[in-house]
């Protein structure tokens, strides 16, 4: 399986390598006319630290476009198990769902309707689906029981189980699940209470597992379910686009060492208990972004982990509103921010360690973001950057937005270039309205995103904790004095940049402008992205309409994959 490994992961270091150096020349170019002072010395550093974030997302985004345009079967390009993929199920596989104080009547009916069509398929007695609950409010767990009881007597297969302790968040669930419960099943289906798979998809990763018994993991991707709020719906329309360039350019070359997120994927139970089983950490906190180490941990023992590079059938549903966004960023740093004190220990392959850093970086270029902007700042106000050619740091400050921005770009190319692609949006028009509106937004969003987590990560680095509690899935409005209340610091950073950049001039402040006006709009930005009103609008225009939903309202929409992985 990992024959060419070795030369794709020199070319792709190649073009990464090449590609840092083009970004990192650009902002020396624009420093170095009248010399380099001082702010201009912490700036180049700070791009230091970003650059490789930014060179690895347009690497992999253009092999990512190549493989999405040249191939037939992009999935199976990149996942050669998936063209041996055939049959129906030899093996038995539990389909767990990891729940914790949620709403069971928006968790049940999915999978009621996917135990039916794996019985219309006939292969039902090949799955048990299991109910993982953490749930330890008296009254959730009332609940909780109240809504399963009619769901586990129409379903005779399907067990629920609940901890009375969650020691270990989720990890420590699955794992409970894997030491007392699992019996003959050689799989499990790692599920959580929003996923929805259908049966077609988990019957391919099941095919894909039989056929390849080196592989402990694959990864489907994950898309949005259509949604009618407008800040999901915008947010999914670019990161689904992004996700398909991106990680079908990262399977290219990372093969059998591909990345785990935690849920819609299919692992093998026997090497899992063996090599996942997580300790705590040094200072006795769990580890929270669990599951990349798992992922890592498998690789180090020889096992492969593969990504499966196709949307269909296999989603879950995004935050409702930014204010469940940003938590739910904040939760996901202080996890991935856990992996420095895993970097140096023994048994991970290089891979996995990059792996690891690669995690880091998703977050940790945040404050250096931040921090190159106050920079420059400074750099401006004290008079240091006089000789500074403002057209030259225009354009690193393009190229490197191009760069961060290169996997949703890439994806948006390939709708718009491949008609059948296009087609399952309603057609280019259709689709290109939609980028153009998320674009518009996210403009003005990723910087007021990237703040949050600046600001959060200098929180946690003074003992600041996120914690791993139960996530708001329920569309709704959000009041003015809500939204001042969680970002009147973002706004007044954004008043108090622009005005800064104003003073020095109007071409200072013409480059800052896509960086602070998303924080001075931040108000605004999430009481009108939740606003019920705009949402119904967005529905009833069909803008950032996903293929599923327009699937659901006219049967003859074309499917959401355009050029299907090999059907089981």
């Amino acid at each position: 399986m990992t024959e060419h490994a070795p030369r794709r992961r020199t070319l792709f270091a190649l073009l990464v390598a090449a590609l840092a150096a083009g970004l990192l020349w650009l902002v020396w170019r624009a420093v170095a006319p009248g010399g380099v002072s001082l702010f201009e010395w912490l700036i180049l550093a700070c791009v230091l630290g970003t650059t490789p974030w930014a060179a690895l997302s347009l690497a992999n985004s253009l092999v990512g476009l190549a493989i999405l345009l040249g191939a037939r079967n992009p999935p199976a390009f990149v996942l050669p198990a998936l063209a041996r993929a055939a049959g129906p199920p030899r093996s038995v596989t539990a389909l767990t769902v990891c729940i914790r104080n949620e709403d069971m009547g928006a968790v049940l009916p999915p999978f009621a309707a996917l135990l039916a069509d794996l019985e219309a398929r006939g292969v039902s007695r090949h799955f048990r689906l299991w109910f993982l609950s953490d749930t330890q409010d008296p009254s959730a767990i009332a609940a909780e029981e109240a809504a399963l009881a009619p769901f586990l007597a129409a379903h005779p297969t399907a067990r629920y189980r609940r901890r009375a302790q969650n020691t270990g968040f989720k990890a420590g669930n699955v794992m409970d699940f894997l030491d007392h419960h699992a019996t003959d099943e050689t799989f499990f289906l790692c599920l959580d209470a929003d996923s929805v798979m259908t049966a077609p998809a988990i019957l391919r990763l099941v095919a894909v597992m039989e056929a390849e018994p080196k592989l402990a993991i694959v990864q489907q991707l994950i898309v949005g379910r259509p949604a009618t709020a407008a800040f999901p719906r915008l947010f999914q329309f670019g990161m689904r686009a992004g996700m398909r360039a991106w990680a079908t350019g990262q399977a290219w070359w990372q093969m059998d060492a591909g990345p785990y997120w935690g849920h819609n994927a299919i692992l093998r139970i026997a090497p899992f208990r063996a090599h996942a089983r997580l300790e705590t950490l040094e200072d006795g906190s769990p580890i929270l972004s669990h599951d990349m180490v798992e992922s890592v941990r498998l690789q180090a023992a020889g096992w492969a982990v593969r990504c499966l590079p196709a949307e269909d059938g296999s989603a879950e549903a995004n935050p409702p509103a930014m204010p469940e966004f940003l938590r739910r960023d904040e939760r996901w740093g202080a996890g991935n921010m856990q992996y420095w004190q895993l970097l140096g220990l023994p048994n991970f392959t290089l891979l996995g360690r990059l792996q690891l850093l690669q995690a880091i970086l998703l977050f940790a270029g945040a404050p250096l973001y931040v921090a190159a902007l106050l920079l420059a700042l400074a750099n401006g106000l004290t008079g240091a950057g006089a000789e500074t050619p403002m057209g030259a740091v225009a354009l690193a400050v393009a190229a490197h937005a191009l760069a961060y921005f290169a996997p949703k770009l890439a994806g948006y190319a390939q709708a718009l270039i491949a008609r059948r692609v296009a087609a399952t949006y309603g057609g280019r028009g259709a689709f290109a309205r939609g980028a153009l509106a998320e674009f518009a937004f996210m403009l003005a969003f990723e910087p007021l995103s990237n703040l949050n987590k600046a600001m959060f990560l200098a929180r946690l680095a003074f003992g600041a904790r996120a914690g791993w509690a139960p996530q708001n899935r329920a569309d709704r409005g959000i009041a003015w004095a809500d939204a001042t209340r969680l970002l009147w610091p973002h706004t007044l950073a954004g008043i108090g940049l622009t005005l800064g950049f104003a003073a020095i001039s109007w071409a200072a402040l013409l480059i800052a402008l896509p960086f602070t006006f998303g924080m001075v709009l931040a108000v605004p930005l999430c009481v009108l992205s939740a606003d019920p009103a705009l949402s119904r609008r967005m529905v009833a225009a069909g803008l950032c309409a996903v293929p599923e939903e327009l699937s659901a309202q006219n049967p003859e929409t074309p499917p959401a994959a355009p050029r299907p992985a090999h059907p089981v």
